[in-house]
């Protein structure tokens, strides 16, 4: 595993740098591109591939000075003996392998001195897995803190400081005092009055330069409305669980790097925005929310989803997970039977869960720009049938789904940049109603011939010929079609468009 350039973006610049990091490459130029290793040639700026360093040396331009990267290479000697070692790693387990994995281990651990029901083999492949991804977490919290110091040197640099013995925790401390001595005059104020027993319901402290939440915040007994997004924090204090009536937290554009897991505490929250800040995951108690209508993780680097979310949160109406870093999303989201909308656009979804279809209340739904790693759809798909809005531009998706014709109510549809075979792109080009419309005609003629060959395979000397056999399928196929095509026949929601499948039928 090596530093992402988006979450690391000095860290992989420093390493980038370093020629005892240099991998050997074979002759004629082969080998793996390393982003971190850039060719010795410089590139254009224009490059889409470098385009990240141009926009952070833009950012920082004291990073070309000399001094500067010889001072920040001295502060990495623990990452680069790291990612050596850790290089070979390769990803991170699935998460809800490694859940599972630990809930083996745990389960066999409490048992001990009883009777072992799981084989030592399968044990020892769990508690592998588990290792691995401990051993990822220590090295994510590693580079944390590397970037942390990188950025200490930096500023040194630029106010004249001497580079040459950075003192990283002592410039952290005196900034960390000059942050509680710094505190706002409206923050003291809002404790006062709670100390004073006034009440106080919404607390709004938006874009007040707010390094740290005092946790006297947690004791502010009545209040339902926090807000105090656009700051500088970076840790949210295990205080705020104590807010028992708590119905709306705002804490989007900070720098949070995690979420105390106290806040499942928050029976009432209803509304949670953890929006535009540097989180890796999200704690496993917020299922415990279970009164979240709405949520919104986008703008973070979120690798997955708590594996339990959707047993918990059934209530919720709105997900936002858009701009993260997400390979799946957890099979426990087809439980969210309240959903309305999901976006999940600009990650790396590789697929989605084979029961999504049982999302009976969802109506907007983006997969747009999960780029090459979305290719197809679940055959549940087509079960979705009070989908309103649809946005699957920017994959790789060469088919939709042959039930695809089922989302009579789809309004808005969005297949842009796609390979699309089926339907074919003059049917696309005409609309949704087009796209609609053909993919239910092919749906019923699969229909049609999957019966076709039921009948003849009926018909064959080796199947039974009793009148009540054959009966018994014709119903079946019958009851199946008929579902579909009642409320067509029925005339509900007819269009224009209809009139040729009204010769059809």
């Amino acid at each position: 595993m090596d530093p992402a350039p988006q979450a690391h973006p000095i860290l992989s610049y420093v390493l980038s740098r370093l020629p005892t990091l240099a991998k050997a490459r074979p002759a004629g130029g082969g080998g793996d591109f390393d982003i971190e290793q850039p060719p010795v040639h410089t590139p254009s700026p224009r490059t889409p591939s470098t385009a990240g360093e141009f926009e952070l040396v833009e950012r920082m331009p004291g990073l070309r000075h000399p001094s500067v990267l010889r001072a920040m290479t001295r502060a990495v000697a623990d990452v680069s003996a790291a990612r050596s070692a850790l290089q070979v790693l390769g990803p991170r387990p699935d998460h809800e392998l490694v859940d599972s994995s630990r809930a083996i281990v745990a389960a066999t651990d409490a048992e001990a001195g009883g009777s072992r029901r799981v084989p030592e083999g399968d044990l020892e492949a769990c508690r592998a897995v588990v290792r691995l991804e401990e051993t990822h977490d220590a090295y994510e919290a590693l580079l944390q803190e590397a970037e942390g110091r990188l950025e200490a040197v930096y500023r040194s640099a630029m106010e004249g400081k001497d580079l040459e013995e950075p003192d990283g925790r002592d410039e952290s401390a005196a900034a960390a005092a000059g942050d509680d001595a710094a505190v706002q005059e409206e923050v003291i104020a809002v404790l006062r009055q709670a100390e004073e027993g006034k009440p106080v319901e919404s607390v709004r402290l938006v874009d007040r330069q707010l390094r740290h939440l005092p946790e006297a915040f947690g004791r502010i007994q009545g209040l339902r409305v926090l807000d105090v997004s656009r700051n500088q924090l970076e840790v949210i204090p295990d205080a705020i669980g104590g807010l028992d009536h708590l119905e709306e937290l705002r804490l989007a554009s900070n720098a949070l790097i995690s979420l105390p897991d106290s806040i499942g505490l928050l029976l009432n929250l209803r509304i949670l925005n953890v929006g535009s800040n540097r989180l890796r995951s999200l704690p496993d108690s917020i299922s415990k929310c279970r009164s979240l209508i709405e949520l919104d993780a986008s703008y973070n680097g979120l690798a997955y989803l708590p594996t339990n979310i959707g047993y918990e949160l059934v209530n919720l109406r709105k997900l936002w997970v858009h701009m993260n870093k997400l390979r799946s999303l957890p099979s426990s989201i087809c439980e969210m039977r309240s959903l309305y909308l999901l976006d999940a656009h600009f990650n790396e979804l590789c697929g989605l869960p084979s029961a999504i279809g049982k999302l009976s209340s969802l109506e907007i739904l983006n997969l747009s720009s999960n780029f090459s790693d979305l290719k197809d759809l679940p055959a549940s798909f087509g079960d979705l049938l009070n989908l309103r809005e649809l946005d699957l531009s920017n994959n790789q998706i060469h088919a939709l789904p042959d039930n695809f014709g089922r989302l009579d109510k789809l309004e808005k549809l969005n297949l842009e940049q796609n390979p699309l075979s089926m339907p074919p792109m003059e049917i696309v080009n005409k609309g949704v109603d087009a796209v609609k419309e053909y993919m239910l005609q092919r749906w019923l003629d699969i229909l049609l011939e999957e019966e076709r060959k039921s009948i003849a395979a009926a018909e064959s000397p080796q199947a039974p010929t009793t009148p009540s056999a054959w009966l018994a399928r014709s119903v079946s196929w019958v009851s199946d079609v008929s579902g579909s095509l009642v409320g067509y026949l029925s005339g509900e929601n007819k269009t224009e468009k209809d009139a040729y499948l009204d010769q059809q039928y």
